[in-house]
């Protein structure tokens, strides 16, 4: 690898050489100046049009008589031929050699060039036999893709891919995963949930027509399924019915016993859409709220490089909205109303969007 370079910087250096050493070829070739040239041209491009009878008389004429005098002043101007100093051609290979040179050295005290190669292959086994617990998310979700080769007709196998994939901030692989469990086990209502919640995360945290399909899924086979029938309702709250949202909520609070973790994140819910302080920000299990935290994280850096996106910033203030987090929703919002001040509609849609209800 080190022989690869050096005779790549070679080469790089050559080159250079033979550029600077052309350009100051022609500086020598062409130090007068061309300006005479350029009128003499001029002048005989008049007379071909006027020959041609693509301009009169009086147009040729006035255009010989400015092209002419022109001429005569470019002439009569003092000739000061520009030359390359030697000075300058040194400083600048000089440049260019250390800049070849701190490369190659801050490569040798940074880069391992010794190192073996590891393919993946290689890595992949090694992550299969360790411990599941030790391995971090990317690696979990590699194991569990060459599980699902294996296994192609596991749902099991997907719905943990997916849950992984969320963790490792790719909603858009969990969805792929869920699509193929709900595919393999279309009787089973948990997965059903489990997709329509990876929707949900890939959105932004907007309950999208396909969401709400996937959760009525979920509710025909398990009318009781308790994420299907929350997320509906929050779309419903959002989308303008609140009283059918919050009363779809609180038949959902009856039936849940008091001690379960879920109780306190509804009745947190509910409290906020009807104007009161929540009791509680609601929780959602911890891989859920890993695969949302992921995507809102990633939309955030993708309009740190790219603000110029009003979609992308209304799903971001709604996101950290529905995710509870008010100092994050409030300096997106801020931002981005500065940013769109002078678009009403866009204005509109961050409103409404800060105003989205939490689900963690």
């Amino acid at each position: 690898m080190i022989a690869f370079w050096a005779v790549a910087g070679v080469l790089a250096a050559a080159a250079a050489g033979l550029v600077l050493f052309r350009a100051a070829r022609a500086v020598r070739d062409d130090a007068a100046d061309p300006t005479p040239d350029v009128y003499r041209r001029q002048l005989a491009e008049i007379d071909e049009l006027a020959e041609q009878g693509l301009i009169g008389a009086s147009e040729r004429h006035t255009a010989h008589a400015e092209a002419a005098r022109r001429l005569l002043g470019a002439a009569d101007a003092p000739q000061e031929a520009w030359v390359a100093g030697l000075d300058g051609r040194r400083t600048t290979f000089a440049g260019a050699a250390l800049a070849a040179v701190g490369a190659l050295v801050l490569y040798l005290m940074v880069g391992q060039p010794g190192i073996a190669d590891q393919p993946f292959a290689a890595r992949l086994e090694g992550w299969r036999s360790a411990d599941p617990a030790s391995l971090a998310p990317p690696e979990l979700a590699a194991v569990l893709t060459s599980l699902t080769r294996e296994r192609p007709n596991d749902p099991q196998a997907f719905r943990f891919l997916a849950i992984a994939e969320g963790a490792s901030d790719n909603p858009a692989g969990a969805v792929r995963a869920m699509r193929q469990a709900v595919r393999l086990a279309p009787e089973r209502a948990d997965l059903w949930e489990l997709f329509g919640e990876a929707l949900v995360s890939e959105a932004g945290g907007e309950v999208t027509s396909e969401a709400k399909q996937t959760f009525a899924e979920a509710l025909k086979r398990d009318p009781k399924a308790v994420a299907a029938r929350f997320h509906l309702a929050r779309a419903e709250v959002v989308g303008g019915d609140r009283a059918a949202g919050l009363a779809a909520w609180r038949a959902l609070l009856a039936e849940l016993p008091a001690d379960d973790p879920r109780y306190k994140a509804l009745a947190g819910a509910i409290a906020q859409a009807e104007g009161q302080p929540a009791a509680a920000r609601p929780n959602l299990p911890e891989d859920q709220q890993a695969m949302i935290q992921g995507m809102v994280q990633r939309l955030a850096e993708r309009l740190k490089s790219n603000p110029d996106d009003p979609e992308g910033w209304v799903r971001l203030v709604r996101a950290y909205a529905v995710l509870g987090d008010v100092a994050k929703r409030d300096a997106a919002l801020a931002e981005a109303r500065s940013r769109y001040a002078g678009k009403p509609e866009t204005l509109t849609q961050l409103d409404a969007a800060a105003r989205a209800e939490p689900m963690r």
